[in-house]
């Protein structure tokens, strides 16, 4: 069983010193802070049995110190994932008639929207629509049909639009 007072008394007389111990170590205030607080929630948590170690301090220090470079090894990894990743793909660049879809579509309403995309870019059915996002199926065609036009009227010239016809230059 845990002794809250016991745990309090070590973590008064010890805190201090390993995080100025790992921060030394680690070369960080912030780091070393978070990873202290983390060795002693695990000190806390195993307490009954750390508290009979020789050097209980030792421990929280350990761990503190592998914790702070687990996170660092974990940072570094991600950053090096991230740069392999980013050299390997090859991004082109974005459509003009892509860019005129999303603008269009973000000037629509949200439910219209969703029916949208997952009808014509998803490729759902009306049926699987419905199971997806339990509208039902006749707002779903409803939403389909005013998305369309709507989309229309962002997508066409407006005098092609409005009069049918396209507008030339004289």
């Amino acid at each position: 069983m845990r002794d809250p007072e016991d745990f309090d008394s070590f973590y008064a007389a010890s805190s201090r010193r390993v995080l100025a111990h790992v921060s030394m170590m680690v070369g960080s205030q912030a780091e070393a802070e978070d990873s202290v607080a983390e060795a002693y929630l695990r000190a806390w948590n195993r307490w009954h049995k750390i508290s009979q170690y020789d050097n209980p301090e030792a421990w929280v220090r350990q761990v503190a110190y592998r914790h702070a470079v687990s996170t660092w090894r974990k940072a570094v990894n991600r950053l090096h994932a991230h740069r392999r990743e980013a050299a390997d793909d090859h991004v082109d660049g974005l459509n003009p008639d892509h860019v005129a879809i999303v603008g269009a579509l973000r000037r629509i309403p949200a439910g219209q929207r969703q029916v949208i995309v997952l009808h014509h870019l998803v490729g759902l059915s009306v049926a699987e629509i419905q199971v997806e996002t339990g509208i039902p199926a006749g707002t779903i065609t409803t939403w389909l049909a005013r998305g369309r036009r709507a989309l229309a009227a962002h997508l066409t010239d407006r005098d092609t639009y409005e009069t049918g016809r396209e507008h030339r230059d004289a």
